[in-house]
């Protein structure tokens, strides 16, 4: 069987969160859920059929009950709908086929969940009262067989726990994945390449940096570069603290990618402690142009391009020659 990476609610899961034949295989295996309980649950479909109704209205009434579930529900067709649903899940307990279609259905819960910010304590304690309602209706009905009630009750929980870690897989990596975005948005953000004139680019560099954050620093510039035909970047460097060996090569790196692409980079506000420590890691800066701060390495910038700066009291802005 080939991976199953459904596309639900508009979002595409990738290979980390697909689940194959074997992986289900080895899920049922760890619950030991062997094809003696998938018969179990498929002779209680009747049985099922008569008792989902009661079960559905008392499962609603206690999620009702509770003013942190009851916000899910405020809309009575909303209502009526889920309730629909639900009854389809709970019949599908004892439809057997618990292979790839199955899994299928039960990965959409987690993203479901997860987009409209249910938490998995109530989505666990959810469950917790599905089984108890099951428990006692088994109960009631094998009530002259109870070893067949209590059998029957622990293969429906073993296909419950692998629902609750497929429905969790998908929960947990649909929320990895929007911080995983937020982190990213944070990061551009907090690495802006910003147009100062025309073929001039500034970018500030503040905090600390990291492998990752180094590496989207150079896409960024050199993004940047392209697309405003930049011939000079000054790379104000004044907020960052600390710098390794490999975050400092890296920037180099950044550096020669720029010239390659036509553009001299500036580099300015070297601290004295930054300074010693690249000197120290034996960092080769004699291929970069530095300037103590970032008013000099703008003036500096303007006399790459050709302009010059008139001073006076009133007026700081540069005019072209001639």
């Amino acid at each position: 069987m080939a991976e199953i990476a459904p596309a639900i609610m508009g979002r595409v899961f990738p290979a980390e969160i697909a689940i194959d034949a074997r992986e289900i295989e080895r899920r049922k295996a760890f619950l030991e859920f062997r094809e003696e309980d998938a018969e179990a649950l498929k002779s209680l479909n009747e049985i099922a059929q008569t008792y989902a109704e009661p079960v559905i209205e008392d499962f609603y009434r206690h999620i009702l009950a509770f003013e942190e579930t009851r916000a899910f529900f405020g809309d009575p067709k909303r209502l009526e709908r889920v309730k629909r649903l639900q009854k389809e899940y709970f019949l599908r307990l004892t439809q057997g086929d618990y292979t790839a279609d199955y899994v299928a259905n039960r990965l959409r819960i987690g993203t479901v969940h997860e987009q409209i910010n249910l938490d998995p304590k109530w989505y666990l304690g959810a469950y917790n009262f599905y089984l108890r309602a099951v428990g006692s209706r088994l109960q009631e009905k094998f009530a002259c067989e109870p070893n067949k009630a209590f059998a029957s009750l622990l293969s429906m929980m073993k296909l419950v726990f692998l629902d609750i870690g497929l429905a969790l897989d998908t929960y947990f990596f649909a929320r990895e994945a929007t911080m995983r975005k937020q982190q990213e948005a944070i990061r551009e953000l907090s690495t802006p390449v910003l147009q100062i004139r025309e073929r001039l680019l500034l970018l500030p560099i503040i905090g600390v940096i990291d492998t990752h954050r180094a590496r989207l620093i150079t896409e960024n510039l050199l993004q940047a570069i392209r697309s405003n035909r930049a011939k000079v970047v000054v790379m104000d460097v004044t907020g960052v603290v600390t710098i390794d060996s490999r975050v400092a090569n890296h920037l180099l790196q950044s550096v020669a990618a720029a010239r390659l692409m036509g553009a001299t980079v500036i580099v300015t506000g070297l601290s004295s402690e930054v300074a010693q420590a690249l000197v120290q890691l034996g960092i080769d800066l004699s291929r970069v142009s530095t300037v103590g701060d970032l008013q000099g390495g703008i003036e500096e910038a303007e006399r790459v391009l050709g302009l010059r700066v008139l001073a006076s009291d009133t007026d700081h802005s540069p005019a072209r020659p001639g």
